[in-house]
């Protein structure tokens, strides 16, 4: 409690004891008592009493969240400087003070009935550019410029609130969205419009003697045709992006079956070339075995009749041979067990056909 309460607090019991004095000088005179002596202390009292009576009147207490307007009889209706937080003095009875809160205040337009300032709907309804209506709730935080409060008094008084901050806004929020399409005005460019109508909204209100602390977009809905036809828009999206994961996992599956036939093609070739080069590794070693063979035949001629009888099987007993091939040397035993070890095998040689003459 201040000073000036206090001394408004002391007039008011000074007042209730001359109203208590003279009731009692009424009662003492009406019963022919002396009242002498209540008079004189009744009639101080009224004199004290109006004396703090005009000094209260005077005395005027400014919170540190408000300045104070003087409405004076003597300054040409008000005075031109508001009031400073403080013990303050004013004529009394000449003059008045109306203070005006300089704090933070927040007006906030809501769809929902009870969160805005008015009771019900008080959204902003607001058409795209493209045309279509989208609905919007904000707040807007604002203080009275302190050194502008005689003029937002003398220009709006208690009205600044509904008069002058709640119409700018919806104005500026309206002519903000008309300047873009619905898809940015809730996504890719609602920052840049946000910006837009917190510059506007705050050009606006100091032009009046308020200051803009913050502007919020608190929220942005579509009309229901509009959410309607977004929903069905994101549904056909979603299933185009099934669409073209489903075209994408078939390119992959059919490039993962392409590399594996690439990969077994590169196999068979690779096999293939494998097998070509060692066919070749094998004809030179033959070629190369035939050549030494060759050579050594070449050296030894009679190696090859060595080899052939070598290869004869051991149960021939009797080789024919033609009448004009040289015995090479006579074959081994032939028979074992009960036959002669010591009987030699006759070599035959075949007889030399006769030539025949044609007949004529």
């Amino acid at each position: 409690m201040n000073i000036a309460n206090l001394l408004q607090a002391g007039v008011i019991l000074l007042w209730m004891g001359v109203i208590a004095l003279f009731i009692v000088i009424v009662m003492r005179a009406s019963r022919g008592r002396p009242i002498r002596g209540l008079t004189i202390t009744a009639i101080v009292t009224v004199v004290c009493a109006i004396i703090l009576s005009l000094i209260s009147a005077g005395l005027v207490f400014i919170q540190p969240e408000e300045r104070g307007v003087v409405i004076s009889a003597l300054a040409g209706g008000v005075r031109p400087e508001p009031l400073q937080p403080g013990l303050n003095w004013v004529v009394p009875f000449m003059e008045t003070v109306k203070p005006y809160p300089i704090s933070f205040q927040t007006y906030t337009m809501s769809i929902m009935p009870s969160e805005g300032q008015k009771i019900g709907d008080d959204s902003i309804s607001a058409r795209t550019l493209d045309g279509q209506e989208i609905i919007i709730d904000a707040s807007v935080i604002y203080a009275i410029d302190p050194n502008e409060v005689v003029n937002v008094h003398i220009d709006w008084q208690d009205r600044y609130s509904e008069d002058l901050v709640r119409p700018q806004s919806r104005g500026v929020i309206r002519d903000a969205v008309s300047q873009y399409g619905v898809a940015d005005a809730v996504s890719t460019k609602r920052e840049e419009m946000v910006k837009i109508m917190t510059d506007n909204l705050r050009k606006k209100l100091e032009e009046n003697g308020i200051l803009l602390v913050d502007f919020v977009l608190r929220n942005v809905t579509f009309s229901p045709e509009y959410a309607a036809s977004v929903e069905q828009k994101q549904i056909a999206e979603q299933q185009a992006q099934q669409a073209k994961f489903v075209v994408e996992s078939k390119k992959q599956e059919a490039e993962q079956a392409r590399q594996q036939a690439q990969g077994l093609a590169d196999a068979i070739v690779i096999r293939a070339k494998g097998d070509a080069e060692a066919r070749l590794i094998q004809a030179e070693a033959e070629k190369t075995a035939l050549e030494l063979i060759n050579q050594a035949v070449q050296d030894n001629p009679g190696l090859l009749s060595y080899l052939y009888i070598n290869k004869i099987a051991p149960n021939i007993q009797v080789m024919l041979l033609p009448n004009n091939s040289p015995f090479i040397f006579p074959l081994p035993q032939l028979l074992a067990g009960g036959t002669d070890q010591t009987q030699t095998p006759v070599l035959t040689p075949l007889p030399t056909p006769t030539p025949t003459s044609p007949t004529p």
